[in-house]
């Protein structure tokens, strides 16, 4: 179904990668929530549980994209019974920002107007979904959870990763985004349609493959005047665990590249980005 705000010229535009669709029931809601997945096991489970309780698909249609697991925890009949109304898996490279192209294209393009995206390693509280979605209600474009600000909850975070997240990566993406943020990545977020679809960010590039996408979007979202929230979140590490898909120092070192490229421009679209400015002056010197 073609939607008015999006031109059939810039769609063609998007660089999505190849996804296939094992499940979709449909849209009924006009929110979603979309859960990235890799080898998740029982975590997913427990998430989608916990989701089922709080009768989340009564607001929000639940969307599952996989980036290709192989541990059997995604098994339709079961997801279903859960309120799991589609599944897509991708089928190109790419980790994190490659899948949520997939899912943040498909959702667009099924007339959604707000996506509520939540970690599919049951590491975040789901019961703040239906604040998330009312805040985009409100009229607030992108929504950040945040386990740092008052009401919210930090629970086993590797020290490390607090020490990184309170005293470089949000402080940093502060100052060059001009908007205050505490807890800049986690992927507990929401955002609205009209945000998604400015050419001005430009999600849908091939250059968001990993990670880049949560800080490109912190950093760019607010310079271009949208309204930002944080909402306080509880987010829990299991203990002696550390479910994540960066734990390696090659992996946290990659993180703070991306953090660096991000805010000084380096993934702007191509007319507003130094970088490529920059080479193509050189170029023509």
């Amino acid at each position: 179904m073609n939607y008015p705000d999006i031109a059939p010229e810039a769609r063609a535009s998007w660089q999505v990668p190849t996804f296939e669709t094992p499940l979709w029931l449909g849209r009924q809601q006009p929110w979603c929530v979309v859960i990235p997945v890799i080898n998740e096991g029982e975590r997913i489970k427990s998430l989608l549980s916990r989701m089922a309780t709080l009768k989340i698909d009564d607001s929000a249609d639940i969307i599952i994209v996989d980036g290709g697991s192989s541990d059997g925890s995604l098994e339709l009949e079961s997801l279903q019974q859960k309120g799991v109304r589609g599944v897509l898996v991708k089928t190109e490279p790419g980790k994190l920002s490659a899948q949520l192209r997939c899912a943040y294209a498909f959702a667009l393009d099924q007339g959604y107007e707000g996506i509520v995206t939540i970690d599919g390693n049951d590491k975040d509280d789901p019961e703040a979904i239906p604040r998330f979605i009312e805040a985009l209600k409100q009229g607030v474009d992108f929504v950040q959870a945040s386990r740092f600000i008052a009401g919210g909850m930090a629970e086993n975070t590797p020290k490390a990763r607090d020490f990184a997240i309170r005293f470089i990566h949000a402080p940093m993406l502060s100052l060059f985004s001009g908007f205050r943020w505490t807890d800049t990545t986690q992927g507990f977020r929401a955002y609205s349609r009209k945000m998604l679809l400015d050419p001005k960010i430009a999600l849908f590039r091939k250059i968001f493959m990993a990670y880049e996408l949560l800080a490109y979007l912190s950093y760019r979202v607010p310079k271009l005047g949208y309204r930002c929230l944080e909402l306080p979140t509880i987010r829990k590490y299991p203990k002696g665990e550390v479910p994540t898909k960066i734990n390696s120092i090659k992996g946290n070192l990659s993180v703070l590249q991306v953090l660096f490229r991000a805010c000084f421009g380096g993934y702007n679209p191509p007319a507003e980005n130094p970088i490529i400015r920059n080479e193509v002056t050189t170029q023509q010197g």
